[in-house]
């Protein structure tokens, strides 16, 4: 126990510069996001990869950066669990509900069957799919966290943080066409923005540029969105240790990864009401900037030539799985009219 004290101060100072220079670059980003308006992961991606020679073997930085791109990262996930309640269920029917879930659903099974049907690894199938299904950059995070690691997860992982980004920034201003094109009901663009849309942000500001009923449509059908990656991290979870997928690295993945705990937690006390409100506003600020700074740390670990080899078959099956839950969520407003 002592010993273990003892380490604490040398372990802080071991970790801390890697730390520090990520949280820099996260603020970074944040300060030019505020005032260029470009998204914050975006920037924070590109500027961590401009100092990928900070992650280097032997540099002071490396250590922490590591530390900091996989347990901040895990951090800001289970905290995002407090944007979710049993409560905002209620204001959408249940046809809605079932077209929103049966989305996420689709999209992440269609994501597999691509990546089989074009030669890529069951794990980029899942991490694509799941990104575009879910949470965009939040879910790709939570994916690769679970998934069993190789020597291109952390390129995988950057390359697919960075394409969802630019393909919700694209759609945040295209999506609001096609939904005049269509001749959308305010609800009825809220379900199809916040349905297919895949950050969080992006959808407040396509929502709330057609109104405010689209507008709070949309974040609550997002969020509903966001509430299925606890599922979904964790099925996968079990069918990966079931199937003794992660057995490469010498041991067992975890039966119920300790961040989903922490997500279902705070959900759940969400849901009972037991978190007030000014604890659940800053929970959810501290959970975006975690996952801010561990997206830097994660571009900072990654070298960009590695990150190009990925190749513009990678890049269609993104563009395939992001038209793939538009044109499912489409057919069902049409089905449900």
């Amino acid at each position: 126990m002592l010993a273990t004290v003892a380490q604490t101060p040398s372990q802080i100072r071991l970790l801390f510069p890697g730390f520090i220079t990520a949280t820099l670059v996260a603020a970074t980003a944040q300060f030019l996001s505020e005032h260029y308006g470009a998204p914050a992961m975006l920037l924070a991606l590109l500027l961590g990869l401009a100092l990928n020679f900070l992650s280097e073997e032997g540099t002071k930085t490396a250590p922490g950066i590591a530390f900091t791109a996989r347990n901040v990262l895990r951090l800001g996930v289970a905290l995002l669990g407090v944007r979710i309640s049993v409560d905002m269920l209620g204001a959408l029917g249940p046809g809605l509900i079932a077209l929103t879930v049966a989305g996420v659903v689709a999209t992440v099974l269609f994501g597999l069957l691509l990546a089989r049907l074009t030669g890529r690894d069951w794990r980029f199938g899942l991490l694509t799919g799941g990104s575009v299904a879910i949470c965009g950059a939040s879910a790709a995070m939570a994916i690769s966290a679970i998934l069993p690691r190789h020597e291109k997860s952390e390129r995988d992982l950057v390359f697919t943080v960075l394409a969802v980004t630019v393909l919700s920034t694209v759609a945040m201003v295209v999506y609001p066409m096609i939904s005049a094109a269509f001749g959308f009901t305010a609800l009825e663009s809220g379900v199809f923005l916040g349905g297919t849309i895949h950050d969080v942000a992006q959808v407040v500001g396509a929502g709330f540029s057609v109104g405010q009923e689209a507008g709070e449509t949309a974040t609550l059908v997002k969020l509903i969105r966001v509430s299925m990656l606890a599922p979904v991290v964790l099925v996968s979870a079990l069918v990966i240790r079931a199937k003794g997928l992660g057995r490469d690295e010498g041991k067992r993945p975890p039966l119920l990864p300790g961040f989903v705990l922490g997500f279902v937690a705070l959900a759940t006390l969400n849901s009972l009401g037991l978190i007030p409100a000014a604890v659940a506003e800053a929970a959810s600020g501290l959970s975006r900037w975690a996952l801010l700074i561990s997206i830097a740390a994660v571009g900072i670990k990654t070298s960009l030539a590695k990150m190009l080899e990925v190749g513009p078959l990678a890049i269609a099956l993104l563009v395939t799985e992001t038209a793939f839950i538009g044109a499912f969520v489409l057919m069902g407003l049409h089905v449900l009219e």
